[in-house]
């Protein structure tokens, strides 16, 4: 039986500990990881705010923020603008070990999973041009839109660049592709957000996004995976990139 409560701030913080000094977001990820997915906290429990996880860890606000990002994604911790970040309670048992073994992957096998984010990004595309709701597409055209006042805030830019490849991977309507680029794209993350420089590639960006927003609007599933497959080159050698020259 889960032993906190829904609403039991201060008992999660002194369950976490402090983290060593100098810890890595990585590490705060994985204690936070650990906790949630420990099966003591009751699904749909408030967790405490960014500045107490961060003062109980005694590490900065930037990495506890970065590391409920990167769980966000992945859909472990739901985030309520203006209400508090909630556990969710449907995380597959497999994402949290793949989130493990990501923090160890080097070089080359970060390098490999680009190239499987790639594919899968494809693959599901092609699915979502078949399956996607008119509903879907109006919140797509909302991210497009952010990108594109988002040109000069890279950090903004990548948070709309985000959703827009989580709603195709929710039209797919297959859990295991959603789990797996869910996966994927935390374990990307940091490089994601190091990968994007200057206005003129976000500009490139926001035009390869758009490309694939119209295609998935025709429904035409050949259109849309080809549109994909252009913007996973560019964007591919933009995250290759920044890993290769750090």
């Amino acid at each position: 039986m889960p032993a906190y409560p829904h609403d039991s701030a201060a008992e999660i913080s002194a369950a976490l500990g402090t983290m060593p000094s100098g810890s890595a977001v990585a590490a705060v990820t994985k204690r936070l990881l650990d906790l949630f997915t420990s099966g003591s906290i009751e699904p749909g429990t408030r967790l405490p705010p960014e500045r107490q996880l961060a003062t109980s860890l005694e590490v900065g606000r930037s990495a506890v923020r970065e590391a409920l990002a990167a769980l966000e994604i992945l859909g472990i911790v739901d985030v309520r603008p203006g209400s508090g970040t909630y556990l969710r309670g449907s995380a597959s048992e497999l994402l949290p070990q793949t989130l493990s073994w990501g923090m160890m992957l080097g070089e080359p096998r970060t390098l490999e999973l680009i190239e499987v984010r790639g594919e899968l990004e494809i693959y599901a595309a092609r699915l979502a041009a078949e399956r996607i709701t008119d509903e879907v597409l109006a919140r797509m055209a909302g991210h497009l839109n952010n990108m594109r006042r988002n040109l000069y805030n890279m950090h903004s830019f990548v948070e709309a660049d985000v959703l827009f490849h989580l709603e195709i991977a929710q039209s797919t309507d297959n859990k295991v592709l959603l789990d797996l680029l869910q996966s994927i794209r935390a374990l990307l993350r940091v490089w994601v957000d190091r990968a994007l420089h200057d206005p003129a590639q976000a500009k490139a960006a926001l035009d390869e996004h758009s490309l694939v927003y119209e295609a998935l609007r025709s429904r035409d599933p050949d259109a849309a995976a080809a549109a994909m497959s252009k913007h996973m080159l560019t964007a591919g050698e933009r995250l290759a990139g920044s890993i290769e020259s750090t």
